[in-house]
């Protein structure tokens, strides 16, 4: 499949629905509903293919367990045939963006490998992307889900954040967790689990400050721009949006800690 980069304006090209769906989101109202499907995507930009896989990194001095992460193949069921270009892949993480996929919260975590499945047709089919922009998602169960195609070990390169998917991991939340709305504690505690494995493979403290440099003007930064951003971000911090939510957000700040901690930091 050819990959087009989208223009990464707040105007998006208009989404056809898949019926599934609208099923799924028939609790919402019809605007809200489309939406939810667009998972924040006007600050999302889609990576071209090409880059050989880097060779495996030494162990790190403050590293995690690898938490249990739910393989793509729960959720991609009949995706096998799907033609893509090949995942591409940066030198390292050092950077994680968290998000919200701006979905229903009141969802059976047994139903969630469908869920992510009628997300990822949102962006693959009624967007024509190559595959879901999520490297990782976590539901309110607390359950990590492996999103984006390329191995879960690899530093693959993601379509989460305009401007900054080089270097940097997407993990989004399951759900939407603007003002009021309640975060469960083993969502952030499962977020904070795989951000303090992600970021330590390479040896980066999660409550650190770290330079990435923008590649897409559309971000907070003119394209070429060396950032300082959080090394645990939220969404907001790269892309004008209010994606991960303010209730969400309001957690990053134990999140971080928490993966602290998981790396063995003081």
């Amino acid at each position: 499949m050819r990959v087009r980069r989208p223009k990464g304006s707040r105007k998006t090209r208009a989404v056809r629905i898949p019926k599934a769906a609208l099923v799924l989101l028939g609790c919402l109202p019809g605007l809200t509903a489309v939406v939810a499907l667009m998972l924040c995507a006007s600050g999302v930009e889609r990576t071209a293919a090409g880059a050989d896989p880097v060779a495996a990194r030494p162990a790190a001095a403050h590293s995690a367990t690898r938490p249990h992460i739910v393989p793509r193949s729960v959720w991609a069921a009949g995706d096998s045939g799907r033609t893509r270009p090949p995942p591409r892949y940066d030198d390292k993480v050092v950077a994680v963006f968290i998000h919200h996929t701006d979905s229903p919260n009141a969802y059976d975590c047994a139903e969630v490998p469908r869920i992510i499945r009628y997300l990822a047709a949102g962006m693959t089919d009624a967007r024509d992307w190559d595959d879901i922009g999520y490297n990782f998602l976590v539901d309110r169960c607390g359950n990590i889900y492996e999103g984006r195609a390329g191995g879960i070990d690899r530093p693959v390169t993601g379509a989460h954040t305009q401007g900054f998917n080089h270097r940097t991991t997407g993990i989004a939340a399951l759900g939407t967790f603007t003002t009021g709305v309640p975060v469960p504690k083993v969502m952030t505690d499962a977020i904070a689990h795989l951000a303090a494995w992600k970021l330590g493979l390479a040896d980066i403290d999660p409550r650190a400050t770290v330079r990435l440099v923008s590649s897409n003007g559309h971000s907070r930064y003119a394209a070429g721009t060396a950032a300082a951003l959080p090394a645990l971000a939220g969404h907001k911090d790269g892309y004008r949006t209010t994606c991960p939510g303010a209730a969400l957000s309001a957690h990053l700040p134990e999140i971080r800690d928490l993966a602290a901690r998981l790396q063995g930091r003081t």
